[in-house]
């Protein structure tokens, strides 16, 4: 039987993933705008041509921008344009394109290798970086071609500029080209405070996928070439991948708005206050402490059995699948009140467990 009733769970805001909001009022408005009357299809339309202009504007240099529905396509369609199939990709264990992609990278390069260093906390290192690409050079081992780094990482931390300056560094003296994988790159910049041209091609990124998604929009991320010799054919990926939009400006009418009038760095600041809301309401709970730096937008908590099960017993949803702490994501409509009830549950529970 159909309802119109969200099950109990959902009837009030969850953190367990910043892909759980709504669209924003900007991207929303955007989309609206852009559905009035007819446009040209394919990408020919005014909309992209703005989204495309309005990001070489925001990052200060001529790069080539492309849209894609999702961020396993824009990860997955970058890397392979850097590879070929006997190739090979240098990234974090706990990087999503290992984790969290089915595959896809190696799928769309026809075959380049993910080699994995083991880091204790998700970030990638130089001398990680310099191991795993000189460990071996014959011709029976695939060629390291390329580094990906997540920003934030998948454990919520954030590169400093000097960090990403000093991969950029030994990847260049290595040969390789490096890829950031971004989807939450607005809520880095707004922790660092920097601009995204002093975190990207500045520092030696030659390619950024940017993500739109957990940022306040329906669908859609963009990736963007720094090095524009590197997105030689790449729209010919995108269409052989089935990520050419018929309607495209529906993909790229939210990027105008969400760049122009910073709707982009607003909501990712909200959302880092979110997170930053949580781990200082939680400071001193006995048993229950941030598993990882609290930098972005997420906070992992390691906490006693009893204490989690005793969450989702009054309805809190998250996910354990990094490092088993319970992870909290927070997006840009995050509501501090609703922060501060899990905050109090959190308290009660371990109170209880303690007890």
């Amino acid at each position: 039987m159909i309802t119109d009733t969200l099950p109990a769970q959902f009837a009030a805001q969850q953190f367990a993933s910043d892909n759980y909001s709504g669209v924003c009022p900007e991207a929303w408005a955007a989309m609206a705008e852009a559905n009035s009357g007819h446009a040209a299809a394919y990408g020919e339309d005014v909309w992209t041509a703005k989204a495309a202009d309005a990001f070489r504007q925001l990052f200060g240099t001529p790069c080539d921008v492309f849209f894609a529905f999702n961020g396993t396509a824009a990860n997955s369609l970058a890397l392979a344009s850097l590879c070929q199939s006997y190739h090979s990709v240098i990234c974090s264990a706990s990087a999503h394109v290992e984790t969290d992609e089915c595959g896809a990278p190696e799928f769309f390069s026809n075959g380049s290798k993910l080699l994995v260093a083991q880091t204790a906390d998700g970030k990638l290192t130089p001398d990680a970086i310099r191991a795993l690409a000189t460990g071996r050079s014959d011709i029976h081992f695939p060629k390291p071609r390329a580094v990906t780094i997540t920003q934030p990482t998948e454990t919520g931390q954030v590169y400093s500029l000097d960090e990403i300056r000093a991969i950029s560094a030994v990847c260049r003296d290595l040969g390789l080209r490096l890829h950031m994988d971004g989807a939450r790159f607005a809520n880095a910049c707004a922790s660092l405070g920097c601009s995204p041209a002093e975190m990207t091609w500045k520092s030696g990124v030659d390619v950024l996928c940017f993500g739109g998604t957990k940022n306040g929009m329906a669908v859609g991320e963009a990736i963007l070439f720094f090095d524009r010799a590197l997105a030689e054919d790449f729209d010919y990926r995108c269409k052989q991948a089935g990520q050419l939009a018929s309607k495209m400006r529906f993909l790229s009418a939210p990027w105008v708005r969400m760049l122009e009038n910073g709707a982009w760095l607003r909501n990712a600041a909200h959302a880092n206050a979110g997170a930053q809301r949580l781990a200082a309401g939680l400071a001193g709970v006995p048993g229950v402490a941030p598993l990882f730096p609290v930098q972005a937008n997420a906070v992992f908590l390691t906490a006693p059995a009893a204490v989690l099960e005793g969450l989702r017993v009054r309805g809190w949803r998250f996910y354990t699948f990094i490092g088993g702490g319970a992870r909290f994501m927070f997006a840009w409509d995050t509501q501090p009140e609703r922060v501060d009830q899990l905050v109090a549950d959190i308290r009660e529970v371990a109170r209880a467990a303690a007890a």
